[in-house]
């Protein structure tokens, strides 16, 4: 579990993310859109952060349209603030995201 005391300060966020390109502090969480090329490689992506996620017991919230997975992190158990558990687990999601030969588009909105 998570405490307070795994809360990202607004520095430590900012060394986080510039060794993650693909993600962005938005939503009050880490967040990206991976853009894969078929369907079905978004869903092997989903399945990839899925057994990531049961593994670390840090589950993100995923949202899938067609070939683009939404995903973002945040610990609920840490007042739905950004952890070190939250930026490990960034970081595996985009090692299976180039697995599926997915291309991140860290910008896209998330109006979904």
């Amino acid at each position: 579990m998570a405490g307070t005391q795994d809360v990202l300060t607004r520095e430590r966020l900012d060394a986080v993310l510039a060794g993650l390109p693909d993600w962005r502090y938005r939503l009050g969480g880490l967040v990206t859109v991976y853009k894969t090329p078929t369907a079905a490689a978004a869903l092997e992506l989903i399945a990839a952060v899925g057994r990531l996620a049961e593994e670390e017991n840090h589950h993100p919230d995923l949202d899938w349209r067609y070939n683009r997975v939404y995903i973002r992190y945040t610990s609920h158990d840490a007042g739905d603030e950004v952890t070190e558990r939250d930026a490990a687990a960034a970081e595996a999601a985009g090692m299976a995201a180039a697995r599926a030969g997915a291309t991140a588009r860290p910008d896209t909105p998330w109006n979904i």
